[in-house]
């Protein structure tokens, strides 16, 4: 498990771009039947990447959960979502398994059984991309698939905007302790995603893009509004947006991305939107 601390708003101005993305960028989360997370103590949200090829492998390979979460097992305290961008695969749960599709997302909630991942075809292996989110009280371990997710659509192609946000983990679709996820689709043509910028100083945001084309880049925006900076995001990378930081992107192409939350409440809306003319 790789830690990553806080690091706070006026230290971030004097970055170099490599302490930047240090800090705050994600790269490799996929190797061959290996866990790899990333445990940031912004709100103590933990990313995973999980890609079995060959075999089985279970949530806590590796991690050593005792030694960094002080729990006997990954969900004693613990809640997450997994998302599948790779080929079909299984996660299964104690005696319960759950196919999952390209796109197909898990809840899982706190006190479940250590999970276990696989791939149908190791020729194309399955990608569990997860977000971990603390919680204190448990509800339903479920499976939503993409054709099941709640579709809100917003943009324009005058703005280079259209897109579909897919809500999967929210509460409008089902209850969890603290954790909101879901998948942005950009249509052909739009390269902006959440233009006008915004913050909510309320969550942190945990973003992952997929779907670049090859030889595009995402520019992820971040920084205070007042004095901006981006970290250039290849094909499933991931990025960690603390809460004061803007929230915002653009493409060289388009592309989706995963956009995961946790923090006080998870009112979707609950942001504070910035005029772009005041971006700097």
């Amino acid at each position: 498990m790789h830690i990553r601390y806080s690091a706070n708003q006026k230290d971030v101005k004097r970055y170099t771009t490599e302490e930047l993305r240090s800090e705050f960028h994600m790269q490799n989360l996929y190797q061959s039947d290996e866990v790899v997370g990333i445990y940031s103590h912004v709100d103590r949200m933990v990313t995973l990447g999980i890609m079995p090829v060959n075999e089985a492998v279970p949530l806590d390979k590796g991690l050593d959960v005792w030694h960094t979460f002080g729990t006997k097992s990954f969900f004693e305290r613990r809640e997450a979502g997994f998302f599948n961008l790779g080929g079909k695969g299984i996660v299964k749960i104690g005696e319960k398994e759950y196919k999952m599709g390209y796109k197909d997302c898990l809840y899982i909630t706190q006190g479940e059984a250590t999970p276990i991942f696989s791939s149908d075809d190791a020729k194309q292996p399955a990608r569990f991309y997860g977000v971990s989110a603390p919680a204190h009280c448990a509800y339903e371990t479920r499976f939503i698939s993409i054709a099941d997710a709640a579709k809100k659509p917003l943009g324009s192609p005058e703005t280079a905007n259209k897109r579909v946000i897919n809500q999967f983990i929210h509460p409008d679709v089902l209850k969890t302790c603290q954790l909101s996820m879901g998948l942005t689709e950009l249509a052909s043509g739009s390269v902006w995603n959440t233009m006008p910028s915004h913050t909510h100083e309320r969550r942190m945001e945990i973003y992952t893009y997929f779907e670049i084309p090859e030889g595009n880049v995402v520019f992820h925006m971040m920084g205070e509004a007042s004095e901006t900076r981006h970290i250039v995001m290849q094909n499933f990378d991931a990025v960690i947006s603390p809460s004061w930081s803007i929230h915002s992107g653009c493409g060289t192409s388009s592309y989706s991305f995963i956009w995961a939350m946790g923090g006080e409440n998870q009112t979707f809306d609950d942001m504070d939107v910035i005029a772009t003319e005041n971006l700097r």
